[in-house]
């Protein structure tokens, strides 16, 4: 089950850390309205928050 958290917990992060990095160009390819930059604060706040969700889980794991 340990092994099972921390695994979660990195993919979390991982994908957070994606987000973070890459939300303009995941909001040009998949959403396709007028105002990106929202979008794209929207996705850096998602991601942001499934970065300290993943990384609070590999924190308390250990």
């Amino acid at each position: 089950m340990r092994i099972f958290l921390l695994f979660i917990g990195v993919i979390a992060a991982v994908i957070g850390v994606k987000f973070i990095y890459d939300a303009r160009p995941i909001v040009k390819k998949y959403f396709s309205f007028g105002d990106k930059n929202d979008a794209s604060l929207g996705l850096k706040m998602f991601g942001f928050l499934l970065l300290l969700m993943g990384s609070l889980l590999i924190y308390f794991n250990f």
